[in-house]
């Protein structure tokens, strides 16, 4: 539902799980980062939050699924006609993510989830072996570990691409990408809103007690299930 704000308009674009996931991740994965370079006994704290990180981004995929508007993949992922058709300027992004940020957001989940999973059966023959490394064989082991190593390059690469087109849409387009992620709302000026899809407009996403349990269920449980397979 879109409301009267002055001159301009507000919809609810980001739900609290997907805002919640966001800034929850960003923090996992700053922590991973930090604690791998200290290594040592900080290993176990990495592995946790990997654990952590793992969980966040299952749930993500299933909110992707059954989620809000805004935040289902089929409302976002570009078909190949669209992305080129937004690369050449003739069509315009929805209010959520356009075409080139959907691909981002893609890239971003599918890096961290190649990240969590790798690490489950990583092994730095030092202070740290993943918990599921003793179901494989040690090449796979080896193979894995090489994985999850390349992937920190690509990874940061990824976030680094993000972070500039955070800067450049607020710097070049006066658009603020980081507001709507913690508040939820987006503004758009009435002027501009030809700019943006009918079915953008007209379609908010739903972000109620109902909408939040669910989510909180949700990832309560796939908290439990992954828990119980990494301790068991």
């Amino acid at each position: 539902m879109i409301y009267p704000y002055g001159m301009k308009k507000i919809i609810r674009v980001w739900d609290l799980p997907i805002r919640l996931f966001h800034w929850l991740l960003a923090v996992c994965i700053l922590i991973s980062f930090i604690t791998v370079k200290i290594g040592g006994n900080a290993m176990e704290i990495h592995a946790r939050v990997g654990y952590c990180v793992l969980a966040l981004i299952i749930f993500r995929i299933c909110w992707g699924l059954m989620g809000s508007y805004h935040a289902r993949f089929i409302n976002f992922v570009p078909s190949p006609q669209s992305l080129f058709s937004y690369v050449l300027g003739k069509s315009q992004g929805g209010i959520g993510h356009n075409p080139l940020g959907a691909l981002s957001v893609i890239a971003l989940i599918s890096s961290v989830g190649v990240q969590a999973v790798t690490g489950l059966f990583a092994n730095d023959d030092i202070s740290f072996e993943g918990p599921f490394a003793k179901y494989v064989s040690n090449s796979t082991v080896s193979l894995l570990t090489s994985i999850h190593h390349f992937n920190e390059y690509v990874l940061l690469i990824l976030i680094a691409l993000h972070l500039c087109a955070i800067l450049y849409y607020y710097k070049f387009k006066g658009e603020d990408l980081v507001k709507p992620m913690i508040v939820g709302d987006k503004e758009i000026d009435p002027s501009k809103e030809a700019k943006n899809l009918p079915a953008d407009l007209g379609l908010a996403s739903k972000d109620g007690g109902l909408q939040r349990g669910l989510a909180l269920l949700l990832l309560s449980l796939i908290a439990a299930v992954l828990g119980y397979l990494i301790t068991a």
